[in-house]
């Protein structure tokens, strides 16, 4: 589970892990917001109304979820982790602060990563980079950050997001060696 501060790049990371280490599941999360440009729905987030999103609470298909920044849901579904999990693939939630909480409540063994910027000054010229958000979304996302840095001792490891390739490639290391030690077999730590 990736959990980190807005822009710190998990979506980024979470790329990179799913092009390079195709042995690695990845969840695509459910989300009410609209797709930014680029973003496919079913690949990048399964873009829903609120209508649709309700129903799936509702029926409780979702592991996870919250309302983020104040704005729009995400959630993470339910069945298809459980089904990752079954075949003891190697997988990767990537989802917010409050989603990771619920996930630790509900699955405490799982491993629970912080992704960090290098600086706070860094992390604020991705957010203002990308340009995707307005000026009061920008401020509002910077002060969920501030929330959100401090949760980082939650987590059982951190990885710092100075350069993509090597984020993920300790975020790959570490989930393989998590699940080598659970099911006392060796793993391959090398990318595809």
């Amino acid at each position: 589970m990736l959990a980190g501060p807005t822009a710190v790049g998990k979506g980024t990371v979470s790329a990179y892990v799913r092009d390079t280490y195709p042995d690695v599941w990845i969840s695509v999360s459910v989300t009410t917001r609209a797709p930014r440009p680029g973003e496919v729905d079913g690949v990048h987030y399964w873009f829903v109304d609120d209508t649709r999103f309700d129903a799936m609470v509702d029926a409780d298909e979702l592991l996870e979820w919250a309302t983020v920044h104040r704005t729009a849901r995400y959630g993470t579904p339910r069945r298809p982790v459980e089904e990752a999990l079954a075949e003891e693939r190697p997988c990767l939630l990537e989802i917010d602060l409050q989603g990771a909480r619920q996930v630790k409540q509900s699955m405490p063994d799982a491993l629970f990563v912080f992704l960090a910027p290098p600086s706070w000054e860094e992390l604020v010229r991705r957010l203002v980079g990308r340009g995707t958000e307005p000026d009061e979304e920008r401020t509002r996302r910077l002060e969920t950050a501030v929330e959100e840095l401090a949760a980082e001792k939650e987590f059982d490891a951190t990885v710092v997001n100075t350069e993509i390739h090597a984020a993920g490639d300790e975020l790959v290391a570490l989930m393989r060696s998590r699940l080598s030690s659970d099911s006392g077999r060796s793993v391959d730590s090398e990318p595809a």
